[in-house]
């Protein structure tokens, strides 16, 4: 008698663990998939908060990164519907995609640059400032500079820079490389500056190679350098998912602006930012982390479109985008506002 209760203990046992488990495939087969491309920046982080403190599963959704060199290179898998999500510089090819009818929409901020947050800085070879050809922004002329890619949104910054000294991009050699690649460039003197972002910049300048002259906020004030991208298909074929897809970024972004103060991660909770940081990138050291400048994000998702029209003429005035298109043909500010209202007022940490 009691080895057949023992007996029919384990059965009871062994099935309710088998209805665990098959609860648990039936909720990850619920999972909606959403394919995000990243270009490997620390402005990235809001992604990888929403991952690793579970707000897209919260939201159902199954979310996986592919990693790009820049955003310019995520237009065509958006537009072919590769991937649902891209997250990058706003570039020559979105608004070319556009202007050929292809659906691809700048739907939230994902880095910008508001007084005090320059987080892709105007990097000059530390030999050339000790030399002596280097002493102002006019000494750039000549000079080879690294980007991340042809029409991409740090050209912008560098015709700004440019203006400054009264120079054009006719009067510098562009270099495109992956961010982490202007490091090496930089050291083995391929380039003779760069404007590279975060965490990249701060291991430049870590490593002896450069001297970081100023930041993208004073070089170009409240730029809208980075920005998150939804396809067309995700928006028209599941809208649902692209709604908790915002909600979940936002929740994460409000978390990272609680780690903010003073345009570095020195809030009350920037030790959690950044030990999620060293676990989804290459970069290991905390320190490095806690010495970056870091970028702006709207807490609200809000895009800055003056400063995006400004692009946008800059890159009709080189010659780069064919066909008739504006900036309000782009935006769609429709899930940034939905998720905050869901999310309600955001109120900093104190």
């Amino acid at each position: 008698m009691n080895h057949f209760r023992l007996t029919r203990r384990c059965i009871g046992v062994c099935l309710a663990f088998a209805t665990l488990l098959a609860s648990a495939a039936g909720q990850a087969a619920d999972m909606i998939p959403v394919r995000v491309g990243l270009a490997n920046a620390s402005s990235d982080v809001g992604f990888f908060i929403a991952d690793k403190k579970g707000y897209f599963k919260q939201e159902g959704l199954a979310v996986s990164y592919i990693n790009f060199d820049s955003g310019a290179k995520m237009v065509a898998p958006l537009g072919a519907g590769q991937i649902e999500v891209g997250a990058g510089s706003v570039s020559v090819g979105l608004y070319n995609a556009v202007a050929r009818g292809i659906e691809i929409k700048i739907v939230a901020d994902k880095g910008s640059t508001p007084p005090g947050y320059g987080y892709q800085p105007l990097l000059v070879r530390k030999d050339l400032i000790d030399s002596g050809r280097y002493k102002s922004l006019k000494d750039l002329k000549g000079m080879k500079i690294a980007g991340s890619a042809p029409g991409s949104g740090s050209t912008s910054t560098l015709n700004e820079a440019l203006k400054k000294a009264g120079l054009t991009s006719a009067d510098v050699e562009r270099v495109y490389l992956a961010f982490p690649q202007h490091v090496l460039a930089l050291q083995n003197k391929a380039v003779d500056a760069a404007l590279t972002t975060e965490p990249s910049a701060t291991k430049a300048v870590q490593s002896g190679a450069a001297v970081r002259i100023m930041g993208d906020d004073v070089i170009y004030p409240n730029h809208q350098l980075a920005v998150v991208l939804y396809s067309g298909g995700f928006i028209k074929n599941n809208p649902d998912a692209a709604k908790r897809f915002m909600r979940a970024y936002l929740h994460a972004v409000r978390d990272y602006n609680d780690a903010l103060k003073d345009g570095k991660l020195a809030g009350p909770n920037a030790d959690e930012v950044i030990s999620i940081l060293t676990e989804y990138t290459n970069v290991k050291d905390p320190a490095v982390y806690r010495a970056i400048s870091v970028q702006g994000c709207n807490p609200n998702g809000t895009v800055d479109a003056p400063s995006l029209r400004n692009d946008l003429a800059f890159f009709k005035g080189e010659g780069l985008v064919k066909g008739n298109v504006a900036v309000e043909q782009v935006i769609d500010n429709s899930f940034a506002a939905a998720a905050a209202k869901d999310l309600g007022p955001y109120k900093k940490k104190k």
